[in-house]
C-alpha cells in the first residue's frame, strides 16, 4: 500500500510539473521593489523563439550602390509606387517580394501578376487583386517608415516583418457582429478611447460613463496585446497605478503610438481594400482582414527581436524617406526618444491635467 501510494504522489507530482516552465527564469526588476516591478522570462525559451526566427530568415541580396539614377521615363509601364528606383535596384525588390510575401505559393512574380491565355507574364495589367492589395501595401510600409518613427523606429519595416514568406501574416482580424472577447473594432480601427478609470473618487456617473461592460472588453484588449507582444503589464503600467502616466516606463507611450499607427493602417489602408478581395479572403460581414499589434509582433516584444531581415533601410523603395512631415500623425520635433511616459505624454498633449483643455482628439487619446 505504501508504494501504491508512493508511486501516485510521484505521478502527481510529474503531472504538476508539465504545466510549469523548466528553469531558469530570469526576473529583470524595473521599478520599486516589492510592487511586482519584473519582466519575467525563461532564456531558454526565448533563445529558441529568437533561433526559430532567424532560421527562417531569407537572405538578402546586396544593397546596389547608392548613386544610381533612376530608370529613365517609359522604362516601366503602370508602375505607380516604385517608379523613382534604378532598374536594378526596382528588379531586386521585386525578387525580394516574391520572398516575402508568395514564397509559399511556389508562384513567384505570377502570384500578382497575370498569365495570358499564351503563357506569357502580364505585368502591366491590374485585373488580379493581389498585384492591386501589393501597391497599396508598399504605399503602406512607405508611410510607416517615413512617418511613424517613432514606433517603428530607425530600422524601420518591410513586407517581411507581417508576412514571413505567407501570403497573409499570421495575425488579423475581421469585423464581429457579436464579440464574445476583445472588439478590435472599437480599439484597433474605430477612435475609441480605452481608459476607463475614473480621474475623481466618488464622482458617479458625471466624471465616468464608462460601465462594466467597457471595463470587461478593455481588460481584454490589455490581455490580448500582452500576448500579443510577449510581456506582462508591467512592460507598460506602474503596478501601484495603471492609469497614472507620469510614473509610466517609456514603454507606455510606445504603446500609445502603436494602437495610433494601427488605427491608421487600417482605416486608410485596409478599409479602402474591402472592395478588392475575394469572397474566401473575406470576413462573417463581408470584410476584408485588418491589421492588430501581433500583425508584425507575433509574440515578439520587438518585431522579428530586431533581426536584420526586418531593417527598412537596405530597401530604398521602401525605407523612411525624410524626416516625419509636419502633416504626420507622430511629427513631434525634438522629444527626447527615452524620456518618461509622463514626460512624453505632456510632449504629445496627452496628459489628464490637460485633457479638459486640449483638443478633443487629444482628449479622446488621452483615454489610451
Amino acid at each position: 500500500m505504501k508504494i501504491r501510494y508512493l508511486a501516485c504522489l510521484a505521478a502527481g507530482g510529474l503531472l504538476l510539473l508539465t504545466g510549469c516552465e523548466r528553469p531558469p527564469v530570469d526576473a529583470v526588476q524595473t521599478g520599486f521593489r516589492g510592487v511586482g516591478m519584473e519582466h519575467i522570462a525563461n532564456p531558454r525559451t526565448l533563445q529558441d523563439s529568437v533561433n526559430a526566427i532567424a532560421e527562417r530568415v531569407p537572405t538578402v541580396p546586396d544593397t546596389p550602390a547608392s548613386d544610381q539614377e533612376p530608370a529613365p521615363e517609359g522604362t516601366w509601364e503602370n508602375v505607380q509606387v516604385l517608379g523613382h528606383l534604378s532598374e536594378e535596384e526596382f528588379n531586386r525588390t521585386m525578387l525580394a517580394l516574391t520572398t516575402w510575401v508568395a514564397a509559399e505559393t511556389g508562384q513567384g512574380c505570377n502570384y500578382c501578376h497575370v498569365i495570358e491565355d499564351d503563357g506569357e507574364v502580364n505585368f502591366v495589367s491590374d485585373d488580379i487583386y493581389t498585384k492591386v492589395v501589393s501597391r497599396d501595401m508598399i504605399r503602406m510600409t512607405q508611410d510607416l517608415n517615413e512617418n511613424w518613427q517613432s514606433h517603428v523606429g530607425e530600422a524601420g519595416v518591410n513586407c517581411w516583418t507581417c508576412h514571413q514568406g505567407q501570403t497573409k501574416p499570421a495575425n488579423y482580424w475581421f469585423y464581429d457582429p457579436n464579440p464574445d472577447t476583445v472588439d478590435y473594432n472599437r480599439y484597433y480601427s474605430d477612435q475609441e478611447g480605452i481608459r476607463v478609470i475614473s480621474q475623481n473618487a466618488l464622482s458617479g456617473d458625471s466624471d465616468n460613463e464608462r460601465d462594466i461592460w467597457d471595463t470587461r472588453h478593455l481588460y481584454w484588449l490589455m490581455i490580448d496585446m500582452s500576448e500579443q507582444l510577449g510581456v506582462n503589464c508591467t512592460y507598460c503600467h506602474t503596478s501601484a497605478r495603471f492609469s497614472d502616466w507620469e510614473e509610466s516606463p517609456p514603454q507606455r507611450v510606445q504603446a500609445l503610438r502603436g494602437v495610433r499607427m494601427t488605427r491608421h493602417m487600417n482605416q486608410e489602408y485596409m478599409a479602402p481594400l474591402d472592395p478588392h478581395w475575394p469572397d474566401d479572403q473575406r470576413g462573417v460581414l463581408g470584410d476584408g482582414p485588418k491589421m492588430q499589434c501581433a500583425t508584425c509582433h507575433a509574440g515578439a516584444y520587438v518585431p522579428q527581436y530586431g533581426l536584420p531581415a526586418t531593417n527598412a533601410e537596405l530597401w530604398p523603395g521602401l525605407q523612411r524617406i525624410g524626416d516625419p512631415h509636419p502633416g504626420s500623425p507622430e511629427y513631434n520635433p525634438g522629444t527626447p526618444a527615452m524620456m518618461s511616459a509622463g514626460q512624453a505624454a505632456r510632449a504629445l498633449g496627452l496628459h489628464p491635467s490637460e485633457a479638459r483643455t486640449a483638443p478633443q482628439d487629444q482628449q479622446d487619446d488621452d483615454q489610451d
